[in-house]
């Protein structure tokens, strides 16, 4: 390991891994470190909107994800209650449909991208601190890898190390909005369904989906008020539970369940919010500076879109370019952001909702010809 680089980036999953391998195609110098093992799998429900795959196609990214065996989704159906509507997913912006990628598939590519470009990658290497010069900018961090602790150098440190980012906490980034509403929620993988794309399904007091994904498999998850899947754990336990709350959201789906192919998993409830993102010497991408709740399934493609607009201000250099990049973040953002806390109440009537969806519709088309015209031209492949 070197002791300067131009950048480090904190956190090696999708906001971070994206990142650095967009500076790096740029000419910086980047070190990507991860405390968790290579190849590790995360919570997440991974379904990729269009904004996602466009980003990953741009980046010469996406035919990788296919080769795996990653299955294309071209259309998706919403249940409100007992109607259903079915939309296409058409061909669009260099992309065929969309993808939900296992998310140790989606990471290691990634990284592997990143690695390609000429990022430093480290695994298992703890971050603890940034370090500071007498006018306290930022210029460095300090890590630890295989029990030793050292000092490097750089002119960014970012971090992308989720909702409990440490970077956030040592560079004191206080959320200046917090949504009101927030789901729990709880998911696993299991075989059998047919892939008939992504399936989303909707009652007053909770919700479901079917997102195909790899190896035959689907992710399956259904959530609910926090204070009403609490008690339904205490009382059925993470299976009984996801089976209860798929029965209700649309009697029928829990029989997709026989086969599980994983332990489910819970994610209890957290508001999302906006973190202040920028700073003397450090930004935050990814979950570590913005994070809203899961029920519109838009994090990842989030994650990507942010981390291309912090990228390119990194290549820009300077505080300002920082500044600009969490400025755009938060105008990209705050239309989905303020939706999704909406739908996330679970106070909508099922006509609400639909007008909910339509609104998020548009927003998602605004930002994808955002996307479009922002991010030309496309960076290529290392």
């Amino acid at each position: 390991m070197d002791f300067r680089y131009d950048a480090i980036v904190v956190g090696a999953r999708v906001a971070g891994a994206s990142t650095a391998m967009l500076m790096a195609r740029g000419g910086m110098r980047v070190l990507l470190v991860d405390w968790a093992e290579a190849g590790s799998d995360t919570m997440s429900t991974h379904a990729l909107m269009r904004g996602a795959t466009m980003q990953l196609a741009r980046w010469g990214l996406l035919d990788n994800l296919l080769a795996t065996g990653t299955p294309e989704v071209t259309k998706t159906t919403f249940w409100y209650g007992d109607a259903h509507f079915e939309v296409p997913i058409r061909p669009a912006h260099g992309t065929n449909g969309l993808i939900a990628p296992r998310r140790h598939l989606l990471d290691r590519t990634l990284v592997e991208a990143a690695r390609e470009a000429g990022v430093d990658v480290r695994f298992q290497t703890a971050f603890k601190d940034v370090i500071r010069n007498d006018a306290g900018r930022v210029v460095g961090a300090t890590i630890a890898e295989g029990g030793v602790t050292r000092q490097v150098f750089a002119d960014l440190v970012v971090g992308a190390d989720g909702r409990r980012s440490t970077v956030a906490r040592r560079v004191k980034a206080a959320a200046h909005t917090v949504a009101g509403n927030t789901i729990a929620c709880v998911y696993g993988y299991f075989e059998g369904p047919v892939n008939d794309g992504y399936r989303w399904y909707y009652q007053p007091d909770c919700a479901a989906g079917a997102i195909p994904t790899n190896d035959g498999a689907h992710c399956i998850f259904a959530g609910a008020r926090p204070g009403a899947m609490a008690v339904m754990l205490q009382e059925k336990g993470a299976q009984g539970t996801l089976e209860a709350l798929c029965r209700a959201s649309r009697p029928g789906l829990e029989d997709e369940l026989a086969q599980p192919v994983s332990r489910p998993v819970v994610f209890r409830g957290e508001p999302g919010y906006f973190r202040k993102s920028a700073g003397a010497g450090w930004a935050l991408v990814g979950d570590a500076g913005y994070f809203k709740d899961p029920l519109t399934a838009h994090g990842i493609t989030d994650a990507l879109r942010d981390a291309e607009i912090l990228a390119r201000a990194a290549l820009d250099g300077g505080d300002a370019a920082l500044k600009a990049y969490e400025f755009t973040r938060d105008g990209l953002a705050q239309d989905l952001f303020d939706v999704t806390d909406e739908i996330a109440a679970f106070s909508m009537s099922m006509n609400e909702l639909m007008a909910a969806h339509v609104r998020l519709n548009k927003i998602m088309k605004a930002e994808q010809d955002w996307m479009v015209e922002a991010f030309a031209p496309v960076p290529e492949a290392a």
